[in-house]
């Protein structure tokens, strides 16, 4: 498996028939780390194929490798590169970060003046992001429409982004923003100076996560004692 080759590409109606395959890997993974996201269908899976906003990633033999969306917020102002995900046999190839500089290419296409979000809890991801020159930033400086926040309902964190009035939670926010929108030097000094301090913000991650986790666990017990 080591000369392993892959072929990564905007998906179309061609590969609606790995729609399951996707959702079901997606739900595994979030049980696996722990954490929750925002549950898809594979009819959800299939709209993102059909509309030319997912990138698709598979082997030279057809084998499905790894998967992620677009999604376009607030008429269009913010877009999310969503449900990036990685089949378990092909987690050591790099694989992640060459479909998010896909998916980074296609957004920057479909949406060239929208600003590109997301919310992540892994490290890695949060690496991938900064090297496209995303910076971490509030939740406050995210789309405000209803409807994305309602997908986080189906989050096993959802009772913590709740308690913090949807300003914080385990997810670390992420943004970019188009260059003609902000002076140049004040985005590279960002970046850099996050690229610089980033082994020190994943101590600072796992910390909120331990702290925010332990928090919800006293409340729960407490509550039970009623």
């Amino acid at each position: 498996m080591d000369n392993i080759t892959f072929k990564i590409t905007t998906a179309t109606e061609a590969h609606l028939e790995y729609a399951s395959i996707i959702t079901d890997e997606m739900e595994q993974s979030a049980k696996a780390r722990g954490t929750g996201i925002a549950k898809r269908s594979p009819e959800y899976i299939q709209t993102k194929m059909k509309e030319g906003k997912a990138v698709i990633a598979l082997t030279s033999d057809g084998v499905w490798a790894g998967f992620c969306y677009i999604e376009a917020w607030g008429h269009g102002k913010f877009v999310a590169n969503s449900g990036l995900i990685v089949s378990p046999p092909f987690r050591k190839y790099g694989l992640a970060r060459l479909i998010k500089k896909e998916i980074f290419k296609l957004s920057r296409e479909k949406f060239p003046e929208s600003k590109i979000f997301g919310l992540t809890t892994g490290a890695a991801v949060m690496k991938i992001n900064s090297e496209l020159g995303y910076i971490p930033v509030s939740y406050a400086d995210l789309t405000d429409d209803e409807q994305f926040w309602k997908g986080c309902q189906s989050c096993v964190n959802f009772e913590i982004l709740q308690s913090k009035n949807r300003q914080n939670c385990l997810c670390t926010a992420m943004l970019y923003v188009p260059k003609p929108q902000q002076p140049v030097q004040e985005d590279v000094a960002l970046r850099d100076d996050f690229k610089k301090n980033i082994k020190l913000f994943e101590r600072w991650t796992r910390l909120k996560k331990y702290v925010m986790l332990n928090l919800k666990k006293t409340k729960d017990k407490t509550f039970n004692l009623f």
